[in-house]
């Protein structure tokens, strides 16, 4: 196997594990939650965000070709940055404490710089 595809294949198992482990991590921030309308209506749109991530990275896993690994690879970024926004409207909105959001919205950060990263050297 040549090296570029030992690489990418490494980069491709770290971060589906990576996505998925955020993914269920927010589906247990989710579970915490509180029982009201705006925390309902947060908490969808930011468990669809985040498993959206995790979901479109292993089926980029899968393409059949660059181009598709490529736009895969977009909606993954799309989608990071929008968990980010659901995140930290939680914090802004008194939800939860922010404190306790600091450690998830970092992961998501640093998701979302990598994927990107990625997705500009894939052009």
């Amino acid at each position: 196997m040549r090296e570029e595809a030992i690489v990418t294949l490494s980069f491709n198992e770290t971060y589906r594990a990576r996505t998925k482990e955020a993914s269920l991590r927010v589906i247990r921030l989710a579970q915490q939650l509180p029982n009201t309308a705006e925390a309902s209506v947060i908490s969808k749109q930011l468990l669809r965000s985040a498993t959206s991530v995790a979901a479109n990275f292993r089926a980029a896993c899968r393409g059949r070709s660059t181009a598709e690994w490529y736009a895969k690879l977009c909606i993954c970024v799309e989608e990071a940055e929008e968990t980010l926004f659901w995140l930290e409207l939680l914090g802004d909105a008194g939800i939860i404490s922010k404190a306790r959001l600091k450690s998830l919205e970092q992961e998501y950060l640093e998701i979302l710089s990598v994927l990107a990263v990625a997705r500009k050297k894939a052009r």
